[in-house]
C-alpha cells in the first residue's frame, strides 16, 4: 500500500491499524530540512505530524506518490493548506479525540492558579519548614470556581466539553463563537441520566466584560493576536485568563503588563508565542501556571487520536 512516515510518532492502535491495512510505518524522525528529500527518494504515501513538522509547498510538491498529510490534533497553521490542495494531497485531522484531555487541563489551570498551587509548589520543598506559617498567609486567600462566570472563547468541541464540567461545578458558562450562534451540550450525569443544556453565544466584548474566567480555544489569527491591550481594558479587574488553543492567540507582553497592573489576576499557559523556546518571564512569573503544550498528551487521548487518523489516511487515501 505504500509508506507512511509518522515523523512525530503515532500511539501504538493507530500504527497496528495502519500496519493492518498494508502500509509500513516509519517513526524515526526525519529533519525538517531533509523531509522533502525523503519524501521523494521514498516514494512516501502519507505523512503524519504534530505541531512540530511543517509541511510547506517545499514537501508538498516533492513527489506525486504524496497522498495525505496527517495531523495529530486540531490545528492545521502548520500546514499550508492552499498547496496541498493544488497539488491533490488530502489534509486530515483528529478534532474529536483531544478534547476531553484539553479541558481537563484548562480546568486543572483554572484551579491552579485560583488556590495558588504553582507557586506554593515553588516554594513549600525550599521554605516549607522554616517559614510554613508565613506561606500559609501568602496563600490562604484563593478563589472558589462555583458561582463563578467562565467566559469560553471558541465553543467547539474542546470548549464544549469545557463547558459541560464548568457546568458541573457550579459555574456560570457564557461564550463567544462567530460561526455558531448558539450550541446544545447534552452529557451524562452519572444517576441522573442525561441532561442538555442550550448555550445563545455573546459577542466577545460582552463576554469580556462579564467573565471572572476566560478559556480561549480559537485558531491563530493571521494578523495580531486576539487578546491584546484593549481586550484587557474591557475585562473585569482580577481576571483569570487560561490558553491551551495556539501561541500568538494572546499577546504576551500585554498579558505581562496586564498582570503587573492588576487587570489580569493570574494567567494558566499551555502554548507560547516562541515555541520550543517560550519568554522566560512568562515561564518564572509567580502568578502564571505553565505546561509545555501538553494539552492532548494523555495515553487516552493519544490512543484515540492514532485510531482517528489512521482510519482517515486509510480512507484518504482508498
Amino acid at each position: 500500500m505504500g509508506l507512511i512516515l509518522a515523523n512525530d510518532g503515532i500511539d501504538a492502535t493507530g500504527k497496528q491499524i495502519l500496519e493492518a491495512a498494508g502500509f509500513t510505518v516509519q517513526t524515526d524522525k526525519v529533519a525538517q530540512s531533509d523531509l522533502a528529500a525523503y519524501i521523494l527518494d521514498n516514494s512516501v504515501a502519507g505523512v503524519l505530524v504534530r505541531s512540530a513538522t511543517q509541511i510547506t509547498t517545499k514537501e508538498l510538491t516533492a513527489s506525486k506518490s504524496l497522498k495525505v498529510i496527517g495531523r495529530a490534533g486540531v490545528g492545521l497553521d502548520n500546514i499550508d493548506l492552499k498547496a496541498a490542495e493544488a497539488n491533490g494531497v488530502a489534509v486530515v485531522n483528529t478534532p474529536a479525540a483531544s478534547s476531553q484531555s484539553v479541558a481537563e487541563l484548562v480546568l486543572a489551570h483554572l484551579f491552579t492558579v485560583s488556590r495558588f498551587l504553582q507557586q506554593s509548589n515553588r516554594e513549600m520543598p525550599i521554605s516549607g519548614v522554616s517559614e510554613f506559617g508565613k506561606l500559609k498567609k501568602n496563600y490562604s486567600k484563593g478563589v472558589e470556581l462555583q458561582g463563578k462566570t467562565l467566559g469560553i472563547v471558541g465553543i467547539g468541541r474542546i470548549g464544549q466539553a469545557l463547558a459541560k464540567m464548568a457546568l458541573g461545578l457550579g459555574m456560570k458558562v457564557v461564550a463567544h463563537d462567530p460561526f455558531m450562534p448558539e450550541v446544545s451540550l447534552a452529557f451524562s450525569v452519572h444517576i441522573y441520566g442525561e441532561v442538555s443544556v442550550s448555550l445563545t453565544t455573546c459577542s466577545l466584548d460582552e463576554l469580556l466584560k462579564e467573565s471572572d474566567f476566560i478559556s480561549l480555544h480559537v485558531p491563530k489569527p493571521k494578523d495580531g493576536a486576539l487578546i491584546g491591550a484593549v481586550e484587557f481594558s474591557k475585562m473585569k479587574d482580577n481576571v483569570i485568563l487560561v490558553n491551551a488553543s495556539r501561541g500568538g492567540v494572546v499577546n504576551e507582553s500585554d498579558l505581562l503588563k496586564a498582570l503587573e497592573s492588576g487587570k489580569v489576576a493570574a494567567a494558566g499557559l499551555d502554548v507560547f508565542e516562541n515555541e520550543p523556546q517560550p519568554m522566560a518571564e512568562l515561564l518564572n512569573h509567580p502568578r502564571i501556571s505553565v505546561t509545555p503544550h501538553i494539552g492532548a498528551s494523555t495515553n487516552e487521548a493519544q490512543t484515540r487520536i492514532g485510531i482517528e487518523l489512521a482510519e482517515k489516511v486509510i480512507a484518504a487515501i482508498g
